[in-house]
């Protein structure tokens, strides 16, 4: 459907953003960026993901400077408490445990970063997930099939973890790790992309 204007580079590893870009129609190469991403004291979850998404961009494009460089990051919090990667399934169940009948809003942010053509821009789109309420051998159970692992808040809309989901307020795909909308127009916005 969309075809890039100059080399497109995605700073991740994510397979959900791979998977979203490819959809899309898009060739990109997988430069995943190698940073600190630990969060400062008192940083909000809105503000951490904007400056990692800036980060891991900037870090990439500036051994690419002749490419376009997405970088990415998603936040799950619960008011200012950042959820991030469960370490253990024990974390992940108390993860589940904290955000089930609550309401915890998921940040991604966004950097463009094009070197030679000047752009670095920097975006993010907040969705509000609210979660039902399960017993903890339900919780337990989700956890022993392993999806919780790899995903910021120990849970994957897009998967097995959709059943815990009650309700949302603005963009799936940002739950999942990119905000698609937001992303595809910035791109246009830059003649980054076009339509085939």
């Amino acid at each position: 459907m969309f075809k890039t204007c100059c080399p497109l580079i995605l700073a991740s590893a994510s397979p959900r953003r791979r998977e979203y870009l490819t959809r899309l129609g898009l060739e990109f190469s997988i430069v995943p960026a190698v940073i600190d991403e630990s969060c400062n004291l008192a940083e909000s979850p809105q503000n951490f993901a904007r400056r990692m998404a800036a980060t891991k961009a900037r870090a990439v494009a500036a051994t690419n400077p002749t490419a376009c460089v997405l970088g990415a990051d998603t936040v799950v919090a619960l008011g200012a408490r950042i959820f991030g990667k469960p370490k253990s399934q024990e974390e992940a169940l108390m993860i589940l445990m904290a955000l089930q009948g609550r309401t915890h809003e998921v940040t991604t942010a966004f950097a463009i970063v094009a070197k030679e053509l000047n752009i670095d821009q920097l975006d993010a789109v907040t969705t509000k997930v609210t979660f039902g309420t399960f017993p903890e051998p339900i919780l337990q159970a989700y956890v022993a099939s392993n999806e919780p692992m790899d995903k910021a808040g120990a849970y994957g809309i897009q998967g097995i973890g959709s059943f815990l989901v009650h309700s949302i307020s603005g963009s799936c795909s940002n739950v999942v790790g990119l905000p698609v909308h937001a992303v595809v127009r910035a791109l246009l916005g830059h003649a980054l992309i076009q339509a085939r």
